[in-house]
């Protein structure tokens, strides 16, 4: 089978869909932490195993993807964004969920302990995480109309309107960030000190979904420039 075939039969007519069901694995493995945070707050340790699968899955899923779509993706081919371009915004998107996974792994594994006083902030900061990466989901989303449009008229300002969203929502849990680490720092000498590193290091991970999210956003920013 030519590498043409491969194009057509993953792409159709859209070098977009197929990132679109990618990002679509992404976002299922993001949504899965709020009820996994939920499970392990609960020490209900059978559901959050069960979040965890669900993500696992979702995170193979779109790893099938990626590899299809690298490897229908021809050198030779014209299309209306570069190809390279593509590739990158891949990599952004799969970085999303690979984070996912590692915050639910890690949690899982060591059958981390949440302090109460952290109950609230950390459900909210780990929701408005995932909130960036739905609004990374919805520019996906647009792309194909935005092809349609040769990138201008009223889609690009859509476009660029979903963009400062996921910056919005990125600046949000910077500052949610700030926040649930000053509800940790006075609990520290009551903690484990093993048991303080990693919930710093979970901390910092949520903040790391959402600086993904926002990267993927960037990379369409360049893509529209363009």
């Amino acid at each position: 089978m030519s590498s043409s075939t491969t194009f057509a039969g993953l792409f159709g007519q859209s070098p977009i869909k197929p990132l679109q069901a990618h990002m679509q694995c992404v976002v299922e493995c993001a949504q899965n932490l709020p009820p996994f945070i939920d499970a392990v707050i609960s020490e209900d340790w059978n559901r959050a195993e069960q979040c965890y699968e669900q993500i696992v899955s979702a995170e193979n899923l779109g790893d099938t993807r990626k590899k299809e779509i690298r490897l229908a993706l021809p050198k030779n081919l014209f299309m209306p964004i570069p190809r390279q371009d593509l590739l990158i915004l891949l990599s952004k998107q799969d970085k999303l969920a690979n984070i996912s996974k590692d915050i639910a792994g890690l949690m899982l594994g060591r059958k981390m302990s949440i302090p109460a006083d952290l109950f609230s902030q950390l459900k909210l900061f780990v929701e408005t995480a995932v909130d960036t990466a739905l609004a990374a989901k919805k520019v996906i989303n647009e792309l194909d109309e935005l092809i349609e449009t040769g990138f201008g008229g009223r889609e690009i300002e859509l476009v660029e309107g979903f963009i400062s969203s996921i910056d919005d929502l990125e600046h949000e849990t910077d500052v949610q960030q700030i926040q649930v680490r000053a509800l940790l720092h006075p609990l520290e000498n009551d903690l484990p000190p093993v048991d303080v590193i990693f919930l710093y290091t979970i901390i910092e991970r949520i903040g790391n979904l959402a600086d993904a999210a926002q990267t993927a956003g960037d990379q369409i920013h360049v893509i529209v420039a363009r």
